[in-house]
């Protein structure tokens, strides 16, 4: 079985379902590049798969060693290149909870770096991570 179906619906827009769940997604080209904007653009959700691929990394690694990381948040920047058009660099900036110990910080940061987006992304996608602890 595949992973997703998606269907173009017009006007730059397309309706993808993950054929496992049933969950829909819908696209649209951004407004810098002939688009409306009302949704994610592709280049988004590469970007934006970056910061929860890292997170659920994290997560694995936190119940791992029973630490609660539930009211952890993050923020993506994505940076577009021209000439070709493509996402040169992606930042990520974590807030974790302060109560963390340092070991288990060091952990859950080296945890981040080996997610499977991170390790597919183009080496010339600059991948910039931050972590804070609040």
């Amino acid at each position: 079985m595949s992973t997703a179906s998606a269907r173009y619906t017009g006007q730059l827009r397309t309706e993808a379902t993950h054929n496992a769940s049933g969950n829909t997604i819908i696209t649209d080209a951004p407004v810098d590049n002939h688009g409306r904007g009302e949704a994610f653009s592709p280049t988004d959700l590469v970007a934006t798969s970056l910061g929860a691929c890292m997170m659920t990394i994290m997560g694995i690694v936190a119940e791992r060693h029973s630490l609660d990381l539930t009211s952890a948040t993050y923020d993506v920047t994505k940076h577009m290149g021209t000439e070709p058009r493509r996402i040169r660099q992606i930042d990520v900036q974590f807030r974790l909870p302060a109560s963390l110990p340092e070991k288990e910080r060091a952990l859950l940061e080296r945890a981040a770096h080996t997610c499977p987006v991170a390790l597919s992304l183009h080496p010339e996608i600059k991948q910039e991570v931050s972590f804070l602890y609040q």
